[in-house]
């Protein structure tokens, strides 16, 4: 009877001693997960600490921008109205004076001669 006691609680003991070698494995790769998701914290947190600043920034320097490029509209308007008027003008100049032909120096020589 002793013999069958002894073999049960040898049996058992090696059943909790593979439990606890089984704890021991899952603690481990759960501090190994915990590790990584701390360094994946710790990246994220150091590459968005700036994020609110770098995007005010951002918003305040598209803003300057548009700013200027409104001055800039302005001026290619004024230059696309003289291009305008000048192209009027010519139209208005070739229907008012037609081109005269003018015969060449040389031919105009040629024939005093």
């Amino acid at each position: 009877m002793v013999i069958v006691v002894i073999v049960i609680n040898t049996l058992i003991s090696l059943m909790l001693f593979y439990a606890a070698w089984r704890v021991w494995q899952l603690k481990r790769q759960l501090a190994y997960i915990a590790d990584r998701l701390i360094d994946y914290e710790r990246c994220s947190h150091a590459a968005l600490y700036k994020a609110p600043e770098n995007i005010s920034l951002s918003q305040q320097s598209i803003h300057n921008l548009r700013q200027g490029n409104q001055g800039l509209q302005v001026q290619i308007q004024q230059v696309r109205q003289i291009i305008s008027l000048l192209f009027l003008g010519r139209q208005v100049w070739r229907r008012n004076f037609p081109r005269v032909k003018f015969t060449s120096a040389k031919k105009t020589v040629a024939k005093r001669v």
